[in-house]
């Protein structure tokens, strides 16, 4: 049976051995509160999901309608569970979404890219035996007018990562395999991220020879996963924030 592997459970394992142990081969993860980050991060990715399925249909909404549903969608999903790191209140996460959603609006209206996917899961197999798959969601991908396909993926976390950081991301990357292999080699494929706490859009691309080279490493990864045999924690500093 193929194995099924995807960028976050790939990240977790180069992050913390030990909690990667923990959900994927013991299965014991303790199934904790959310944190607010979180849960910002989702209830932002639905509220432009909702308003890019809205375009698709012939629904065009100003700022303050997909505004409007972000809030319906805060607070129908709100859990007094959720974790705070103790910086911020709850209002405040809440306007921080407020903002990337009007930022986001107000940067690229009017919004006639031609999306014809949102949230498309893609699956491939990194070896000629199908032995092991890389599966992932994409954000939202759009095909321009010079038949381009682009993959745009929305990150709402502080962090802002930098052009050469983007140029040697795997995120993007996997999922320009993925196209490749449901759509044909030959496509054009530009991989965008919005770091909607910047209010920024970084571009980058990937040559043939960087994906196999990227199919290649992830394979090497894999095998190190399998043979591993020592599971240290991270020790890093965000240890006392992790799930487990």
């Amino acid at each position: 049976m193929a194995q099924i592997y995807s960028h976050s459970k790939l990240w977790l394992f180069e992050n913390c051995p030990e909690a990667y142990k923990i959900k994927y081969i013991d299965k014991t993860f303790p199934d904790l509160p959310k944190s607010f980050e979180l849960y910002l991060g989702d209830i932002v990715h639905q509220s432009l999901e909702w308003f890019y399925e809205e375009i698709k249909l012939g629904n065009f909404h100003d700022a303050d309608e997909l505004i409007e549903r972000y809030a319906n969608l805060w607070q129908e999903n709100f859990s007094n569970t959720l974790r705070s790191n103790g910086y911020l209140k709850v209002e405040d996460y809440f306007n921080k979404g407020i903002k990337f959603l009007v930022d986001y609006y107000y940067k690229n209206k009017p919004f006639v890219d031609n999306t014809i996917h949102i949230e498309k899961k893609i699956i491939f197999p990194l070896d000629n035996n199908k032995e092991y798959l890389i599966q992932g969601y994409i954000d939202r991908i759009v095909l321009s007018k010079d038949e381009e396909y682009e993959v745009h993926d929305y990150k709402t976390n502080d962090s802002l990562k930098t052009q050469e950081q983007i140029d040697a991301d795997r995120q993007l990357a996997f999922y320009h395999l993925g196209l490749q292999e449901e759509l044909g080699k030959e496509i054009k494929v530009k991989l965008i991220w919005h770091f909607l706490a910047h209010n920024k859009t970084i571009v980058s691309s990937r040559t043939p020879e960087q994906l196999e080279k990227l199919k290649s490493q992830t394979l090497e990864l894999i095998k190190l996963i399998e043979t591993n045999s020592i599971w240290q924690p991270c020790n890093k500093p965000w240890c006392d924030w992790c799930s487990f």
